[in-house]
C-alpha cells in the first residue's frame, strides 16, 4: 500500500482566498455537515479537502472572521498553512511557525482544543502574541484535527474581536473538527485505494507483456516455460533494467522483423 505521503507532498497546491458570495453566504451546522459528506473525492485531493473544510468552517462557526488548517511534521516540527479563507488566518499561523509557539501549534501537538479570549490579555506565548495583535487577530480558537500519523494538524479560527468565542462556539467548533477529520481520512482512503488499483493495474500489465516474451522465446528457442522466464530474469540482472523493460523490448523487436 502507498505509504503517508511527507509534509511537503501534501503542501503541493496553494490556498486561494474564497469567492465574496461564500463569505456572504452563512451556513447552518446541518447544512456546512451535508456539504464536507458531499466533497467529491474524485476530483478532490487533500489540500483541496483541507481548503474546503476551511472555507465551511468560515461560513459556520459564530465569530469566524477567518479559518485555516495548519499542518505540523512529527518528525521535522516543519509547520505550513496548506488552507486558509483569508491573510489574517495565514499571517497569523506563520507568525506562530516563526516563533515556535502559539495556539495552533499547541491544538496540533497535544491534541486538546486551545481558546484565545482576549489577545491583548494572553500570556502564553509572549514571542507570538504582538505579532497576532498587530495583525488583527482578537481572538482565536484552535481545534485538533488529525491528517495522517506523521502529521499533525489543527483548525484555527480567527476573529478580529475579543470575546468572540463563547462556550457553544467551543463545541460547534470542536464536533465540525470531527466531521472534517472523517472528510479527511476518506480522502486519504480514497487516495490511498486508488493507488493500490494503479499498482495492481500495473502489475496486470507487467504480467501480460512478460507471459508474452516468455511465449516468443519459447518459439524460438523450443524451450520450457521455466527456462524462458529465466532466460528474461538473466537478461534484466545483466542490463541492470526491469523485467518488464526487457520483455518490452523483445516483443517491440520481434513485431519489426
Amino acid at each position: 500500500m502507498a505509504s503517508d505521503r511527507s509534509l511537503d507532498e501534501i503542501l503541493h497546491t496553494a490556498a486561494p482566498d474564497p469567492r465574496p458570495e461564500q463569505r456572504a453566504h452563512r451556513l447552518d451546522p446541518t447544512e456546512a455537515l451535508a456539504e464536507l459528506a458531499r466533497i467529491d473525492l474524485r476530483t478532490a485531493d487533500l489540500p483541496a479537502v483541507l481548503q474546503r473544510i476551511a472555507e465551511l468552517a468560515q461560513r459556520t462557526l459564530p465569530g469566524a472572521d477567518e479559518v485555516s488548517v495548519s499542518l505540523l511534521a512529527d518528525r521535522t516540527r516543519e509547520a505550513a498553512t496548506p488552507a486558509y479563507t483569508g491573510q489574517l488566518a495565514l499571517e497569523a499561523d506563520e507568525q506562530q511557525y516563526g516563533e515556535g509557539e502559539g495556539p495552533c501549534i499547541e491544538a496540533a501537538t497535544t491534541g486538546t482544543t486551545v481558546l484565545v479570549d482576549d489577545i491583548t490579555a494572553e500570556t502564553r506565548w509572549p514571542g507570538y502574541v504582538p505579532d497576532a495583535a498587530r495583525v488583527g487577530v482578537g481572538s482565536s480558537l484552535s481545534v485538533p484535527l488529525p491528517v495522517q500519523e506523521t502529521v499533525n494538524g489543527a483548525l484555527n479560527v480567527y476573529s478580529r474581536t475579543a470575546h468572540a468565542f463563547d462556550e457553544q462556539a467551543v463545541e460547534l467548533a470542536t464536533s465540525f473538527a470531527g466531521y472534517a477529520a472523517i472528510a479527511v481520512a476518506n480522502s486519504r482512503l480514497y487516495e490511498t485505494t486508488a493507488a493500490v488499483a494503479r499498482q495492481l493495474q500495473e502489475a496486470m500489465e507487467s504480467r501480460a507483456v512478460i507471459e508474452q516474451a516468455k511465449g516468443l522465446i519459447m518459439g524460438q528457442r523450443r524451450c520450457s516455460s521455466d527456462e524462458a522466464f529465466q532466460l528474461l530474469v538473466s537478461a534484466s540482472s545483466r542490463s541492470n533494467r526491469k523485467l518488464r523493460d526487457i520483455a518490452a523490448e523483445l516483443i517491440a523487436t520481434t513485431q519489426r522483423r
